[in-house]
């Protein structure tokens, strides 16, 4: 198992709508890839561990797949459709991670 990771950098500009990542992206992505997409998270930034203190990332987005080729297999036709749709809901470029699930 692998998980596709993207992570939405943080800062006094940034902008991002967690409903319609929540509730329009994520789902038109897991719509999208079908059951290449095993199933997805999203995660919403509280702090860097410090109440004072900004987190690194703003919110990030989690694709768990069975393969690297079975990511690409789903996510590949649709990367226009998907990456058109990033502006929606931030003004972000994502910072995106492949990894492997050891554990979970």
């Amino acid at each position: 198992m692998i998980k596709v990771s993207v992570m939405y950098p943080n800062g006094p500009e940034a902008r991002f709508d967690e409903v319609y990542y929540r509730d329009q992206h994520m789902p038109m992505v897991k719509r999208l890839m079908g059951d290449y997409c095993k199933y997805y998270t999203v995660d919403k930034a509280i702090s860097a561990g410090s109440p004072d203190a900004n987190a690194p990332y703003i919110a990030m987005g989690h694709l768990f797949c069975d393969s690297v080729d079975a990511f690409q297999a789903g996510f590949g036709p649709h990367t226009r459709e998907i990456m058109a749709d990033i502006p929606n809901y931030t003004n972000q470029k994502p910072v995106i991670q492949i990894s492997e699930v050891l554990v979970g």
